[in-house]
């Protein structure tokens, strides 16, 4: 008997028993690994800024956004790569690399070498999260794909919550060396299963595209490097600068080559599909906005409220809430009043719930949660309605490249919110320092930096911080408002065109 194109009957006759089921979950698993990574690490600034590696504030950003950045930038190659090569052997090699940069970061004597196994985690990331969404569409049958869609959007919604809940309690156990050294038995665990799990599907014989790829991955981290270091260097010094002109001009580059290539790597005129570009920047503006407030609230409750590593971990659970429990019924709601409706809601309760925060950051905890849960409604309303509609919007055969784009927006808003929030965070902060601290020189930009330079100005200093907090939530708010609302414009106009071309005579 001749073999198909990629088993022998033995191993489609396993693969054929293999449960689509046992695949959902095992993506799920996956997502919730590498997206929790992202949440985790954010409970460990205050660890990092205390620790013998010294970092100033600018590093502690990098730390974060490291991992974030890379992430952001490979995901779609990581998409492309996974339908040339095969979508389970990318995912696999995603979580091999994963494990290698956790090992790296846990083992770091110096702020450089912890980012070099940051970076390695985030190649391992790139591979994961997009090939994740390539193997769910083509174990899931069409009819059921919707909702398993939904599902795995859910979990990587909840990636947040898992990775403070073990973040927390890893941290609390050790240092942060513990949560990095977890990692690597629980990635290797998983690359396991999806070998087990997950069979192969059909390759595309498109090209890689090289050249597109390293100007998209050149243009992104030279914006990111402008707005991470604008604050320490000086937003008009040549270095920020020469970064956004960098970007500009890179950027510009990648499109003129995307539109010339036979085969590019994200053709910039995909983006004419209206419901596509409506749902990545729906995207990463809600990210934008969700990992400003990860990044910002471990460190406002331990510093402000005066809570442990697990209780800041455990005082994000109300914002999953909404998660659990609404998710199935999102398919209905926007059958019932449409996608334009849906969002309006979704970044009405994003946008107001950060703003309510700001509000809420000396009352009593259960004030606290409660825009927390508003927050979360916000996601989980958006979450599945976007992932819908972004997934819908390309083939089959691109479904990696598809699960890229939808991963690259999530994590370039994750990243972009990192950076802005603690550029925010970071310029009030010095602003609002005790007046003996302000001829310092340099002037301390982290608490940890400020208590150290002044010990009986605690209480002020901690204020000072709250202060900078309120700020950048604030900013969170606006610009995730503002950019809801094009969102939502987008949508409905998107819609109105698409009803007047199903209603035109033949």
């Amino acid at each position: 008997m001749s073999a198909p194109q990629y088993m022998t009957s033995g191993a489609a006759n396993l693969a054929r028993r293999r449960s689509p089921g046992l695949v959902l979950a095992c993506v799920c698993a996956c997502t919730i690994l590498v997206v929790g990574l992202v949440a985790a690490i954010n409970l460990a600034v205050p660890k990092f800024a205390a620790s013998g590696l010294h970092p100033s504030s600018s590093e502690l950003l990098w730390i974060v956004d490291a991992y974030v950045v890379v992430f952001a930038c490979l995901v779609i190659p990581g998409g492309a790569a996974g339908d040339r090569y095969g979508r389970k052997g990318a995912l696999i090699a995603g979580l091999v690399a994963f494990t290698a940069g956790a090992a790296i970061s846990a083992a770091a004597p110096n702020v450089g070498i912890l980012l070099l196994g940051r970076a390695i985690a985030g190649i391992g990331a790139a591979l994961v999260l997009p090939n994740c969404v390539g193997v769910l569409v083509h174990a899931t049958a069409p009819e059921r794909r919707g909702r398993a869609l939904a599902i795995w959007s859910m979990s990587s919604g909840l990636g947040g919550l898992v990775g403070n809940i073990a973040g927390a309690a890893l941290l609390t156990a050790g240092s942060w060396r513990t949560l990095f050294g977890a990692i690597v038995p629980i990635a290797l665990l998983c690359a396991l299963w999806t070998a087990l799990a997950v069979e192969r599907s059909s390759r595309s014989p498109r090209s890689l595209d090289p050249a597109g790829t390293v100007l998209l991955v050149a243009a992104t981290i030279a914006l990111l490097i402008g707005i991470i270091e604008g604050p320490e260097r000086g937003w008009s010094s040549a270095a920020v600068l020469g970064a956004f002109a960098a970007g500009a001009v890179l950027g510009a580059g990648w499109v003129a080559v995307e539109l010339r290539v036979r085969s590019p790597l994200l053709d910039p005129r995909l983006f004419r599909l209206p419901l596509l570009g409506i749902a990545c920047l729906g995207m990463l503006v809600m990210f934008f906005g969700s990992f400003g407030l990860f990044y910002l609230n471990a460190s406002l409750l331990q510093y402000g409220r005066g809570y442990s590593v697990l209780q800041a971990g455990l005082a994000i659970v109300p914002m999953t809430i909404p998660m659990l429990v609404g998710a199935r019924f999102v398919p209905d709601l926007v059958r019932r009043f449409g996608i334009p409706a849906t969002l309006s809601a979704a970044f009405l309760s994003i946008g107001f719930g950060l703003f309510g925060l700001t509000t809420a950051a000396h009352q009593p905890y259960i004030a606290y949660a409660a825009w927390l849960v508003l927050i979360g409604a916000g996601f989980a309303l958006a979450l599945p309605c976007l992932t819908a509609e972004l997934t819908a919007a390309l083939p089959a055969d691109k479904a990696g490249i598809a699960g890229g784009l939808q991963s690259a927006t999530r994590e370039m808003g994750s990243a972009l919110g990192v950076a802005v929030v603690g550029t925010v965070l970071t310029e009030n902060f010095t602003r609002h320092l005790p007046a003996s601290l302000q001829p310092a020189d340099p002037l301390p930009r982290t608490v940890a930096e400020a208590v150290a330079a002044s010990p009986g100005q605690h209480a002020a200093i901690v204020g000072s911080f709250a202060a900078g907090a309120e700020t950048a939530l604030q900013t969170a708010s606006v610009v995730t408002l503002i950019a809801g609302v094009i969102v939502v414009a987008a949508a409905f106009q998107a819609g109105r065109r698409r009803d007047q071309r199903s209603s035109a005579p033949e």
